[in-house]
């Protein structure tokens, strides 16, 4: 189900939004305010998992379209998000092994859109992000994605290592994509498969990394050593690919 993307400010407009169920990924608050409608807000944002910020008057100022933001402004969602469940479920369906890409704090979202579109090429069952430090689902990422977000679930979760747990006793398994991890080439990428793509700037979080199987990495020849995020992403995917069309012949 689309969400078209939009900018809601006002109390009584940030309210009616929650009310009537759009998907709201980013909250900006004045500081300080917590009485009346802002309080109804926040109880309603806090059901949803809605990253909440406090933030000075000017800021609100700064972002506001309208120039009544009345202490409130809230970005809602341009899809709405799937749950994992509806990953692995996409993947029963089409009789295949779940193949999911997981994502550790992807900040741009033409990055992200980019992943997106890679992995529905590469037949990805789904793709999974967190709450927090990373890019939503936002009209620039439905751009970037080429259309993919309609074909693509992607999952919004509280917690990256307690998912992967999850999955682990679904049968799943891991591999992180890493500059120090062994040849691509030499990974088995088959099976029920979660492939992890680190940040831009800083890779894989020290956390998740420790709750993958192993470290997978790009062989490269050039002078410089690393790749954008949804390029590296998209190399790893259709090894993968590769290797599972062979698995079923």
């Amino acid at each position: 189900m689309r969400f078209q993307e939009s900018t809601i400010e006002g109390k009584n407009a940030v309210l009616e939004a929650f009310r009537a169920g759009k998907t709201i990924d980013r909250l900006f608050i004045l500081d300080g305010a917590r009485e009346g409608a802002i309080s109804s807000i926040l109880r309603e944002a806090k059901k949803g998992d809605t990253i909440i910020t406090f933030v000075k008057k000017e800021r609100l100022d700064q972002m506001s379209e309208t120039k009544n933001h009345q202490g409130v402004i809230a970005y809602a969602a341009a899809y709405e998000y799937a749950e994992v469940s509806d990953i692995l479920d996409a993947a029963r369906a089409k009789g295949e092994s779940p193949f999911v890409i997981i994502l550790d704090g992807i900040e741009d979202p033409h990055n992200l859109g980019a992943i997106i579109r890679s992995a529905n090429l590469a037949g990805a069952h789904g793709v999974i992000i967190p709450k927090r430090r990373a890019a939503g689902l936002t009209s620039t990422v439905a751009k970037t994605s080429a259309g993919a977000l309609n074909y693509t679930p992607v999952a919004k979760v509280t917690n990256l290592t307690a998912t992967m747990e999850e999955l682990k006793k679904e049968g799943m398994w891991f591999a992180c994509a890493d500059m120090g991890g062994q040849s691509m080439y030499d990974c088995n990428f088959t099976g029920s498969f979660g492939l992890v793509i680190g940040s831009e700037g800083d890779g894989v979080s020290r956390l998740v990394k420790e709750h993958c199987d192993f470290t997978a990495s790009i062989p490269m020849k050039g002078d410089i050593d690393s790749l954008n995020a949804s390029v590296a992403a998209g190399i790893l995917m259709f090894e993968a690919a590769r290797q599972r069309a062979l698995k079923k012949q």
